[in-house]
């Protein structure tokens, strides 16, 4: 039987070796750098970062808990295991180390996030006493396939009703503008069907500097609606393309309640996807939409998404 030795991580010794974990697990690229870079800027909330090894000193795996930036009772956790390396204890010890130092650090919510095509992960975490949070559901559009020529009339009636499309990098991507575009996305991602209501961020500075200032943000690819009647900014789709990937990804895309049931979202997702082909350089849009937000994936699925993985969001309450 292997025996599995736990201990810290090492910065420079190990983050080669978790990025390469993370990037098989999430199905996303990870680099060294970029995990560091990370890292550096939540170490003062990390709680847990645990190598295991084997005898010979292998890596077979890694826990990492980080304390919610909003909540310092709530703690959002990963272990992964090599893939030829698991069933064989590896996972629980990480993770029965993860709950032990959540304890001691008084942490009383883990949460974890497992991908809803494994239902090994499901099994694992409830064993562990984990329970369902939330269902985000993973959507994809082949852009070729995708025929948006029925959408320039609804997008001529609404510039006819008095509503300006145009984009973050169109306004300028001022101070104000970003102000703007804080507002509309806080209160339209609260008022997500199956949101918790919870804020995404902070402050409006907290969103200039993770959201403005990153290197993913394209001011062109913040497509916004205003209502030039009242000057009300209605509606808004941003996309993007991350370094790495070969295809777009649609943050969010969200309407003013006020304004709901003009087909705004359609006319404002439209010009995101024609952006991504046109300037992203993409055939493929990536989203992910909650699993009670039957609206938005509604109209996916008029576009012609089909379901792709997506990822449960899975809870635990320390007594």
């Amino acid at each position: 039987m292997t025996t599995i030795t736990l201990r810290p991580a090492v910065l420079e010794r190990d983050f080669g070796q978790l990025a390469d974990l993370f990037t098989l697990e999430q199905d996303e690229p990870t680099t060294e750098p970029a995990l560091k870079a990370d890292y550096e800027a939540h170490k003062k909330r990390i709680t847990r970062l645990m190598i295991a090894e084997d005898e010979q000193g292998h890596l077979l795996g890694f826990n990492w808990a980080t304390r919610s930036r909003f909540d310092a009772s709530q703690a959002y956790f990963y272990v992964i295991v090599k893939p030829e390396r698991r069933g064989q204890g590896v996972g629980r010890q990480l993770y029965e180390d993860v709950e032990q130092a959540a304890r001691q650090a008084q942490v009383q919510t883990l949460r974890v996030d497992i991908r809803d095509t494994c239902p090994e992960f499901q099994a694992f975490t409830d064993a562990c006493g984990f329970n369902e949070r939330s269902h985000s559901l993973g959507m994809l559009l082949d852009l070729k396939a995708f025929d948006d020529r029925p959408y320039d009339e609804i997008i001529a009636r609404l510039k006819g009703e008095g509503f300006q499309f145009t984009s973050m990098e169109a306004l300028g991507n001022t101070e104000d503008a970003q102000h703007k575009l804080y507002a509309l996305n806080e209160m339209t991602s609260m008022e997500t069907l199956g949101s918790d209501g919870q804020p995404s961020w902070l402050s409006f500075e907290d969103f200039r500097e993770k959201v403005c200032l990153a290197d993913w943000y394209k001011p062109a690819g913040q497509m916004v609606v205003i209502d030039t009647a009242t000057g009300e900014w209605a509606a808004l789709s941003a996309i993007t393309r991350f370094e790495g990937t070969d295809y777009a990804y649609n943050l969010h895309t969200g309407v003013d309640q006020r304004y709901r049931g003009r087909k705004l979202a359609q006319a404002v997702k439209v010009l995101a996807l024609r952006y991504a082909h046109a300037v992203l350089k993409v055939d493929i849009v990536r989203t992910n939409h909650n699993s009670r937000n039957a609206p938005m994936i509604a109209i996916d699925r008029k576009f012609g998404y089909v379901q792709s993985p997506g990822m449960f969001s899975m809870e635990k309450k320390l007594q």
